[in-house]
């Protein structure tokens, strides 16, 4: 990218909270602690983003029995497999990895080429579920709930996302606990708790998922813009939350309905 170009940056650092700070730190204080205490075999699915730190931080800090896990893909950046390592140095805390089945990969690849998701739409979403959504659904077989740190911000994709949705594919709870949080929020909570982040995005990257597939943006872009950027499609998804069977409730989590 031409170095001329103004690239995305996180949001300045301020010397007070943003508008409404602490009423979103004490209803996700308590989203988390409902969680724990309503659903034994409860997961983060964590994509080492700045909000899936600030959720492990808030699950770690409350104490609740929620355990947490990511996707290595075998595509990852060394930067955001380092944020993993920082975690657990930090919290003490053990990451559960989950990868893709080796066989189905070598399978890929041999028929199509290792980048072959390059080449077409089909391919990518058969490259994404090879080395994302299967290791999810084994990742989440016999949990009751899981959490992810999608938010509104991110996209049109996104901006009906509810706090508390109902899988019925899986048959458990799907929660959201920042859906309603804005960019200043998250990046004020992680500062303020100084927590690791991934180095990618002092360098423009405002969604990072697997190394081909991500690249930085400019600031005028949208926030994901730098995924599958060769795709013309207005969804910016890799089907790990695509399901028709994701049905939102109106519920929330802290009403215990």
């Amino acid at each position: 990218m031409n170095a001329t170009v103004e690239l995305w940056r996180p949001p300045p650092a301020a010397s007070a909270p943003p508008p409404g700070f602490p009423a979103l730190l004490r209803e996700l204080r308590l989203t988390i602690a409902a969680i724990g205490q309503r659903h034994a075999r409860a997961a983060l699915a964590s994509s080492l983003s700045v909000e899936d730190v600030v959720l492990t931080h808030a699950i770690v800090t409350s104490d609740a029995p929620i355990e947490a896990f990511f996707i290595d893909t075998g595509r990852l950046d060394a930067e955001t497999l380092a944020v993993a390592a920082a975690l657990e140095a930090r919290f003490g805390v053990e990451l559960l990895i989950m990868r893709p089945d080796p066989r189905a990969v070598a399978a890929y690849v041999g028929e199509h080429g290792r980048d072959a998701f390059y080449d077409g739409v089909a391919l990518r979403k058969r490259c994404c579920e090879i080395r994302k959504v299967e290791p999810l659904e084994r990742a989440l077989a016999g949990r009751d709930a899981w959490l992810t740190g999608q938010r509104r911000a991110h996209g049109p994709e996104r901006a009906r996302l509810a706090e508390h949705e109902f899988d019925i594919a899986r048959g458990i709870a799907k929660f959201n606990p920042l859906a309603a949080w804005p960019d200043a929020a998250v990046w004020h909570y992680a500062r303020q708790f100084d927590l690791p982040l991934n180095a990618l995005y002092a360098r423009g990257y405002a969604s990072i998922g697997c190394a081909p597939c991500s690249r930085a943006i400019r600031a005028v872009e949208d926030p994901r813009a730098g995924r599958w950027w060769w795709e013309d499609a207005a969804s910016k998804e890799c089907g790990l939350h695509v399901t028709p069977s994701a049905v939102a409730t109106i519920a929330r989590v802290v009403s215990g309905t």
